[in-house]
């Protein structure tokens, strides 16, 4: 990429930010100030001290922006900040995979947003990332186009940018799938740990003991039914807000060579992913959204990090919106359409074992107390009712098991309660990995894993019997594996070409 002009020099963010800046660092440091206040009133009055609790966060926001300088020049985007410790970042453009534009309540109403920078560096500490907090929304937005289309030495707003074009937007119809997903027990849990750690702090753990309990001296089997549906509800309702506040005004588009995901209701987030970046899709299918006929669908980039979230395509949504979507993608349906090739019965038998000797250990347990321990008869039901939840788990597993190769296209699935199924680029497979447990060999299966760059960087077609492993392996990148092997252990090699050699 040439070098644009009005970007090769150092320039300082957005003097905004100067509001910005010493209200993040106030809010860092406010457990601080708490504590000085509190021991300044402590100590009989205020004290002199306790204010540099507040000037001195504030301070280093203003330092924070004034040390702060970023330029796009000879071929590369750097980030230079720190006032006595200089940290400089630098990565080549070549390099760049991602670019995200948030903005946090506070950006949005000085109209700005921090630009993230993906480079696929495993960094995890913030002073690791190439962030940009923040710049006005418009310049960002021109800043994404030059980083991830390679414009040339022209300015961008001189450049006809190809209209953008939505594929899918958020509806209103998605939030009945949000109580079907893990997000509103993890907000719960959440709020539990949170309110449990104020009453303790506030010493009020005695007065709940005291306090009189609804329902007090009703029947267990009134209760506990009540109990759980009221936790249904507060479930239910806290994934729905979740849902709402995490995907609100979702809508993806493509323009210009690029994926653009915009969604967020308090906190808004852009992002942008180079097309020639995208190696396949990951759709999810946990069992509450396939009995609900929805899955989710992300994206597999090469070079993302993978505490990134930003591959996240659709969220939960029907299914046929995430297959529409995935064939805009793919730019065609046959690796969705496709019927996959199933691992045969050897790799039933293997679902069925697995899922059914621990369930009839578990029956066993329970009959022996009730035999031995004299508990409650109705702990029958629950020796009758594991085995048969055990056998239909095995049987789902069974009939989400397989993989196929379609137009260049490796597509592998497996798992029930948690259902993964990836559709991969063969030309992104940079190597193959062929496992097998000492059952796996019994069975002659074997877990084939093909590696990539992107995504997990390892999608895995499990229980494969051994000939097809290696046949799907040279198919889909041919001569990686076939160079390894024995001609004549080789399943392409005819039984008459055996005896021959």
């Amino acid at each position: 990429m040439s070098e644009i002009a009005h970007d090769a020099d150092w320039q300082r963010l957005d003097p905004r930010m100067l509001l910005v800046h010493p209200i993040k660092e106030l809010f860092r440091f406010l457990p601080v100030i708490i504590g000085l206040f509190l021991a300044g009133t402590a100590s009989g009055g205020e004290q002199p001290w306790e204010y540099f609790g507040i000037a001195i966060p504030i301070g280093l926001g203003l330092l924070r922006y004034l040390t702060t300088r970023f330029r796009i020049s000879a071929g590369r985007v750097e980030l230079r900040r720190g006032l006595l410790n200089t940290h400089v970042l630098s990565t080549p453009l070549d390099r760049v995979r991602t670019v995200d534009l948030t903005s946090s309540p506070i950006h949005r109403l000085l109209g700005l947003t921090t630009v993230r920078i993906g480079t696929g560096t495993a960094a995890t500490s913030g002073d690791e990332q190439l962030d940009l907090d923040g710049l006005p929304l418009a310049r960002a937005r021109e800043l994404r186009e030059e980083l991830l289309h390679r414009v040339g030495a022209s300015p961008v707003d001189e450049i006809e940018v190809p209209a953008e074009r939505v594929v899918v937007r958020f509806s209103p119809r998605w939030l009945v799938y949000a109580p079907l997903t893990s997000a509103g027990l993890v907000i719960a849990a959440g709020l539990f740990g949170v309110g449990s750690q104020i009453l303790n702090s506030l010493d009020l753990w005695d007065r709940v003991d005291e306090a009189p309990m609804v329902g007090e001296g009703q029947p267990w089997w009134l209760i506990a039914p009540l109990a759980v549906v009221g936790f249904a509800i507060l479930v239910s309702a806290l994934s729905v807000l979740g849902y709402l506040v995490t995907n609100g005004g979702f809508v993806l588009s493509n323009r210009a060579g690029a994926w653009h995901l915009r969604r967020g209701l308090i906190t808004t987030r852009e992002t942008s992913i180079d097309v020639d970046r995208v190696r396949g899709v990951s759709i999810g299918a946990p069992l509450g959204l396939r009995l609900a006929g929805a899955r989710r669908l992300s994206a597999i980039v090469t070079g993302l990090d993978h505490e990134q979230t930003s591959a996240v395509l659709v969220p939960p949504a029907p299914s046929s919106v995430v297959t529409s979507v995935t064939a805009e993608i793919l730019g065609r349906t046959s690796p969705v359409a496709a019927p996959l090739v199933g691992h045969g019965p050897r790799a039933r038998t293997r679902r069925f074992t697995r899922a059914l000797v621990p369930a009839l250990g578990v029956s066993g347990v329970l009959i022996g107390l009730i035999v031995f321990l004299e508990v409650p008869r109705w702990f029958l039901v629950l020796a009758a009712a594991v085995p048969l939840l055990a056998l239909a788990l095995a049987l789902d597993r069974w009939r989400s098991l397989g993989h196929t190769l379609v137009d260049g296209w490796l597509v592998v699935r497996s798992g029930s309660i948690n259902q993964h199924h990836a559709v991969l680029e063969a030309e992104g497979i940079i190597g193959w990995n062929l496992r097998a447990s000492l059952f796996q060999r019994r069975a002659g299966l074997t877990t084939v894993v093909a590696t990539t760059a992107g995504g997990k960087q390892s999608y895995a077609a499990l229980d494969v019997p051994e000939g097809l492993a290696v046949a799907l392996t040279d198919r889909a990148v041919p001569g990686l594996v076939s160079q390894f092997l024995d001609r004549r252990s080789s399943p392409a090699t005819s039984p008459g070409e055996q005896d021959e050699a």
